[in-house]
């Protein structure tokens, strides 16, 4: 029978399932029997998503619309009109819960619900399917949610079907909100922090163990703000350690009071991931942008997680950041890096839909793209070719260091003579030459990383091949090769081998576990 809801949305990837629509379905009370849930991903053709939604016939169809879709979304959306000018478009999500006004998915649409819309989007298809039962006033087409209070909401946790549990990430929530006002974040309109009944919350999650779930990835902003919770979850999680089981959560980086040390310490390696948003590490900087953060507690806390923990740290730096220049993004790299996170994520600054950090744009030069993901495109102290430059950085270094696959050789680069010692620098330089060859971070296949690293090395940074030999050598092998590529033989003859040992932590939080050689 074909529903008379629709629930979609275009994910980014197959591999990341819709944790909003599963909210919806879970929350639709009696109109649940009439509703079906139907995924999609951007990369598949806009008009084959359109055959497969009419297919099923429905009269309201629900769609999620983020940063990441909302172009292909905005296709869609005026395709079905076009076929079904009848079908009941209702949007929500980020990209459309603020300046819904100035956009053009908007002006297709039947109705917009801002904010959180587990529980409006039932009141509304209640109103379109069964009639107004009394209410004389037509449905506006901009309906706004209000905070909800979590207790009223019926968990998602069972939609997740055993294709989910087997190949997607398994998303899961202990609160909503954040404390902090950073300016360029979404999650500073959204006060104050609630919390699910954790009662409720550690049941669904033993019912995801039960079902095979090894990896969770909580969306909180602030896991360990709420000390005694975050206590609980990281104790249920410890009780139930077995092979594979890896949780990731994002941190507060200046908060991680003792009895959260003592329990973190005893999660045995690779079996969590610490999301840390530092995003810069210039003081003028973030109190510019309303970001509070106390330096030496977070240096603190990184150097504790790396010196006695196995935790794998993942931490964020922003650039184009109102007033960070170069030299001052620099600095914060090396200074985090220091410090031993497993990955650094460098991210472009995006002028999201709603958030305060416009009011820099005359004072800092801020110019942002106009189309989604709307990244900034300079500022004041960093011009285009600049920004273009570290954008490139971020992707090298995501692909050559945050792999984990150069554990080995790619320090030697920064040890060269020449960078003092500056990371950033060094591979600033490596970045530029990969760029002047034409090369770019994606499709570049393992044997040529390799071999780019060598050549720029020996090449360009005259590191003697007896320094940069073994390392590569160790990486290589360590990367889950066995062959001998040709720039190897014809240097060095055969590889030599290398012991590799088994983990149960994800491939690539795998390659960064300490092993001997």
């Amino acid at each position: 029978m074909n529903p008379d809801i629709l629930l979609s949305t275009l994910n980014a990837r197959y591999l990341h399932a819709a944790f909003g629509l599963r909210y919806l379905m879970a929350n639709l009370g009696d109109l649940r029997s009439r509703a079906r849930l139907l995924e999609f991903d951007i990369n598949q053709s806009v008009l084959e998503i359109a055959e497969s939604i009419l297919s099923q016939n429905p009269r309201i169809l629900g769609l999620g619309v983020y940063i990441w879709n909302v172009r292909p979304t905005t296709e869609l959306v005026a395709i079905l009109k076009r076929l079904r000018p009848d079908l009941v478009v209702v949007l929500g999500g980020p990209e459309v819960s603020h300046e819904p006004e100035w956009q053009e998915i908007v002006g297709l649409a039947d109705h917009v619900i801002t904010g959180e819309a587990d529980l409006r989007f039932t009141e509304l298809c209640r109103r379109l399917l069964l009639g107004p039962f009394g209410h004389t006033e037509p449905i506006p087409k901009i309906v706004h949610a209000a905070l909800l209070d979590l207790t009223r909401l019926e968990l998602p946790y069972e939609l997740y079907d055993e294709r989910d549990i087997a190949h997607r990430v398994i998303y899961v929530e202990a609160s909503r909100g954040c404390p902090f006002t950073c300016e360029f974040c979404l999650s500073s309109l959204d006060i104050p922090v609630r919390q699910f009944p954790l009662d409720r919350f550690l049941g669904a999650m033993q019912r995801l163990l039960d079902r095979g779930v090894l990896r969770f990835k909580f969306v909180d902003r602030t896991f360990n703000l709420h000390l005694p919770t975050s206590i609980a979850i990281l104790r249920f999680f410890l009780d139930r350690m077995r092979p594979g089981l890896f949780v990731h959560f994002e941190l507060v980086p200046d908060r991680l009071p003792e009895p959260l040390r003592e329990l973190i310490a005893r999660f045995p390696e690779g079996s969590l991931q610490f999301e840390v948003g530092l995003q810069t590490l210039n003081p003028e900087v973030e109190e510019r942008i309303s970001r509070r953060q106390n330096h030496a507690r977070m240096e603190d806390n990184l150097r504790w997680l790396r010196d006695h923990s196995g935790v794998h740290v993942h931490a964020d730096l922003i650039v184009g950041l109102p007033g960070e220049d170069l030299e001052s993004f620099g600095a914060g790299f090396d200074r985090l890096l220091a410090l031993g996170p497993q990955e650094i994520q460098v991210g472009i600054l995006k002028r999201l839909r709603g958030t305060p950090i416009v009011r820099h744009d005359i004072e800092w030069g801020m110019v942002y793209s106009p189309h989604p993901p709307y990244e900034v495109l300079e500022t004041r102290v960093l011009d285009f070719a600049t920004l273009a430059r570290l954008k490139r950085f971020a992707a090298f270094w995501d692909l050559f260091a945050n792999s984990g696959r150069f554990s080995r050789s790619l320090p030697l680069l920064w040890s060269a003579s020449g960078f003092q010692g500056s990371a950033f620098v060094a591979f600033l330089a490596f970045s530029d030459d990969l760029h002047q060859q034409g090369i770019k971070a994606s499709g570049v296949a393992l044997t040529r990383q390799f071999e780019l690293l060598w050549n720029h090395a020996v090449g360009r940074r005259s590191i003697p091949p007896s320094i940069i030999a073994g390392a590569l050598a160790a990486d290589y092998v360590r990367a889950g090769r066995n062959d001998c590529p040709p720039w190897w033989r014809e240097e060095f003859g055969p590889m030599p081998s290398v012991r590799r040992q088994a983990r149960s932590a994800p491939p690539r939080q795998a390659r960064h576990l300490s092993e001997s050689p």
